[in-house]
């Protein structure tokens, strides 16, 4: 994977923050930025400057949002020369019996029809783009990562990963939102489900299939391919959670 196109996730999914409640905003990014694999574990955030003025706050209130995620075990601050913030999760845990409930009746159908819209939307966009030498490479090294990832939570933010690869090669920072968004909401859901070997390697031939087509240029193929993987995810979500 090259630096270069993931550099451009960076700067698609960390925007300036909105609203009145701008800590909380900061941390909601962050976090959202790591939990869907943006940054993995081992990777250093970027200076804090820089960070600062991507995320459009003071820099006192990005070190008390990076102080929120040091409390919650998803970074760690090595300090004094060559030192920065590096992150420490390693992936989903096991929800536990008295967690918060997931998303059920119209809230699942919302959260899966959002998902249903958006990304095969944005795989059909991707297709239509003249893309780089080092964004098919990206894309190419995204879906192997899927495949050859160890470990369920390691498997969960390659998952992720991939698909916000997917919307960033579609050129569109609105679809890059709102495909965040839309794994934000599946990675809680996917955490109230067991994991099924059969479907893991269902879904992965999926990807093949969206991501041949949008190497191939082929817009429809890639937005019906992403279709039945969207779809094939659902039925589960819909089958365990109801």
């Amino acid at each position: 994977m090259t630096a270069q196109p993931h550099l451009h996730l960076v700067e698609q999914v960390l925007r300036p923050s909105r609203g009145t409640n701008v800590f909380e905003s900061t941390v909601e990014q962050l976090v959202t930025a790591i939990r869907l694999g943006v940054f993995v574990d081992g990777d250093q955030l970027p200076p804090e400057r820089e960070l600062a003025e991507r995320l459009g706050v003071a820099r006192n209130t990005l070190r008390e949002a990076i102080a929120a995620l040091r409390d919650a075990g998803l970074v760690r601050t090595r300090r004094g020369r060559g030192g920065g913030t590096v992150v420490t999760y390693h992936g989903p845990a096991v929800a536990p019996e008295d967690g918060p409930a997931p998303r059920v009746g119209t809230a699942l159908v919302d959260a899966l029809d959002f998902r249903r819209v958006v990304e095969p939307g944005a795989a059909r966009l991707a297709a239509l783009q003249p893309l780089a030498g080092e964004q098919r490479a990206w894309l190419v090294a995204a879906a192997r990562q899927v495949r050859d990832a160890e470990g369920d939570s390691a498997h969960r933010l390659a998952d992720s990963r991939f698909h916000l690869a997917l919307a960033s090669a579609s050129g569109s920072p609105m679809l890059i939102e709102a495909v965040t968004r839309a794994q934000a909401a599946l990675g809680e859901l996917l955490e109230a489900i067991p994991v099924l070997r059969t479907n893991i390697q269902h879904s992965h031939d999926q990807h093949d299939a969206v991501l041949d087509a949008v190497l191939a240029g082929a817009a429809d193929e890639a937005r019906a391919a992403m279709e039945e993987h969207c779809d094939a995810t659902s039925a589960l979500l819909r089958g365990f959670i109801g």
